[in-house]
């Protein structure tokens, strides 16, 4: 089933699972009125889809205030954004790295303990071999946030 077959009871699932992925599967079950053995299988499937790729915690306001966000618009030099990708990859501060168009190669998006560390990271990132330069916009304040 491709995701834009999905039927209603899938479309359920996933959003009671953005709502809540330690919701155990009988409360699933009986949220959609289906049995536990085919919100079992459901799940099953929607993993091996690779419609669902993983399980989180998401942090309350409190956490998720502390420290400090950064976009990050990165240009490379040709053919070194493979290397570039991995390396970046391997910072656990990186929260989403997207090739876009424009002005950067890459747009990252990081979250750091401090200014310090946000500081520290864009110094490494910047060492990489084959960046050219890293343009950095400090999230002040977050507006509208629609991320599961």
């Amino acid at each position: 089933m491709t995701h834009s077959a999905r039927d209603p009871v899938d479309r359920q699932l996933i959003t009671l699972l953005q709502a809540n992925a330690r919701e155990s599967t009988a409360n699933l079950a009986r949220k959609l009125g289906v049995a536990r053995t085919t919100v079992v299988a459901r799940l099953a499937r929607l993993e091996q889809e690779g419609a669902i790729v993983g399980y989180t915690a998401k942090l309350g306001s409190e956490a998720a205030d502390r420290g400090v966000q950064a976009f990050v618009g990165i240009t490379v030099q040709p053919r070194a954004g493979r290397e570039v990708v991995k390396k970046i990859g391997g910072f656990p501060e990186l929260r989403q790295l997207a090739s876009v168009s424009g002005e950067f190669d890459y747009m990252a998006l990081l979250r750091a303990e401090s200014t310090m560390r946000l500081d520290a990271l864009l110094d490494e990132i910047g060492e990489i071999e084959g960046v050219i330069k890293t343009t950095s916009s400090v999230v002040l304040a977050l507006r509208v946030d629609r991320s599961a």
